[in-house]
């Protein structure tokens, strides 16, 4: 196969019943809390889903004149506008098998190309175009990346929106354990306008997830870019001794220092990665040994082809990659195809 030229690149819009949605919806903590009053309620969570309301999602397809197609999604509104109006004019007539070199076309359009939306649109392309290369090559992703040395992929399990009150987290932490899921991820609520009776509040939650499953099962939890080093320090030594699998994201990922502190003041391992965006942005975490995860989104971070580069570059160091959850569909291929040292589980959110 010679090549395949891109004759279209189109945004779809689907739309289906939204199902029901088993549990209430509790909001997570928010970085622009950092606003609020102490003790001042915070702003509603999102709604919970009604099931009578249709629900609408798009999705990216890319056409080439010879036939093969390729499809990716759901993909953010956000995302659609870049991918329409700046991407599909210059990727008309280009290559889809030209994978490494589209990339850096890509990345070389525009100059706000390496971070937000236009940096989701191009990893929306990305994960379309090797859609693609699946259908063309008739073989599935992981393949094309390499192969894959195990039949299955473990996955832990995130918790987003589950109630906290204690009877709700100990059915739910029993109900998810005895799934079989291979850890359990929760979402802190509260930061420091929530005061001492918010930090107890997240103290409650870890020790109350640990009862519930027993000493052994892995519990990872989740602050949101939301807390500063003097309430991040406070949580670790509260919480040392249920053994957290990780701490994720506890500061704005340009806050190297903070990450470095706290790696310093807590045994807690620290994870993150979902918004850093490229292998440039990982790096700093690697040489300073601040994180034992890296949760590189290929949603976010440049898509398949990023993500592999920048499961090589944490390799190099021993740091697995676990990747961000925001959708599973790219990332469990990149898993499947690498290593169970470098990629030892996915994410399912």
């Amino acid at each position: 196969m010679q090549e395949l030229t891109i004759s279209a690149v189109e945004v779809e819009a689907v739309s289906g019943p939204a199902g029901e949605f088993p549990r209430s919806v509790l909001r997570q903590v928010q970085p622009l809390d950092v606003y609020r009053s102490t003790g001042e309620p915070p702003g509603a969570g999102p709604a919970e889903p009604d099931p009578d309301q249709a629900a609408q999602a798009l999705y990216l397809r890319i056409s080439t004149r010879q036939g093969p197609h390729g499809l990716y999604g759901p993909v953010d509104a956000v995302a659609a506008w870049p991918v329409l109006q700046v991407l599909a004019p210059f990727l008309t007539g280009q290559d889809a098998l030209a994978q490494a070199t589209l990339w850096d076309k890509m990345q070389r359009l525009d100059r706000h190309a390496r971070h937000g939306h236009l940096k989701m649109a191009i990893s929306a392309v990305d994960n379309a175009l090797w859609d693609l290369r699946g259908r063309a090559f008739d073989a599935p992703v992981w393949q094309l990346l390499g192969g894959s040395g195990r039949a299955s992929v473990p996955a832990y399990v995130s918790t987003l929106g589950a109630p906290h009150d204690s009877a709700s987290v100990q059915s739910l932490a029993r109900e998810l354990a005895a799934a079989g899921f291979a850890g359990q991820k929760w979402f802190l609520a509260h930061g420091r306008a929530d005061g001492v009776a918010g930090q107890q509040a997240n103290i409650d939650l870890a020790r109350g997830v640990r009862s519930a499953v027993g000493p052994d099962l892995p519990l990872m939890f989740d602050a949101f870019m939301s807390w500063d080093l003097p309430y991040a320090v406070s949580w670790c030594q509260a919480v040392a001794d249920i053994r957290p699998a990780w701490l994720e994201e506890p500061f704005a990922p340009a806050q190297v220092d903070a990450y470095a502190a706290l790696r310093d003041k807590t045994s807690i391992p620290l994870a993150g990665g979902e918004h850093l965006y490229d292998r440039q942005e990982v790096l700093p975490f690697l040489t300073e040994r601040i994180l034992t995860v890296v949760q590189a989104d290929p949603e976010w971070c440049g898509g398949v082809t990023e993500l592999v580069r920048i499961c090589a570059v944490a390799e190099t160091f021993g740091v697995p990659v676990i990747p961000h959850g925001h959708g599973l569909h790219a990332a469990i291929h990149v898993v499947a195809s690498q290593s169970p040292a470098t990629c030892p589980m996915s994410e399912y959110l």
